[in-house]
């Protein structure tokens, strides 16, 4: 009988990497990014939109909404403006 791998949670592996430093600094530098992916789907997703529909709102096409949502570009405040305009929610900048 073979052994089974080893499993370990989600937050048990992101707590291992982030001890490597390469690693917990390039995280960090993503994280505003992925934070706003999150809350763009959430809230497109609140509305019962598809990302087409959301597109349509800010007069583009679906692809833009696709690449900003599985952060695969650095959107702009002007985009961000539109795309919370379409989704009825504000933008909050802070600088910490």
């Amino acid at each position: 009988m073979k052994n089974k791998p080893k499993t370990i949670s989600i937050s048990e592996l992101k707590n291992e990497l982030m001890k490597n430093k390469d690693f917990r600094v390039e995280y960090e530098s993503q994280l505003p990014e992925f934070q706003i992916a999150c809350q763009i789907i959430e809230a497109r997703l609140k509305k019962n939109m598809t990302q087409s529909d959301l597109a349509n709102k800010i007069h583009s096409g679906q692809a833009v909404i696709s690449r900003l949502e599985s952060l695969n570009s650095k959107p702009s405040l002007s985009l961000l403006s539109k795309v919370a305009k379409a989704l009825d929610t504000k933008i909050s900048i802070s600088i910490e």
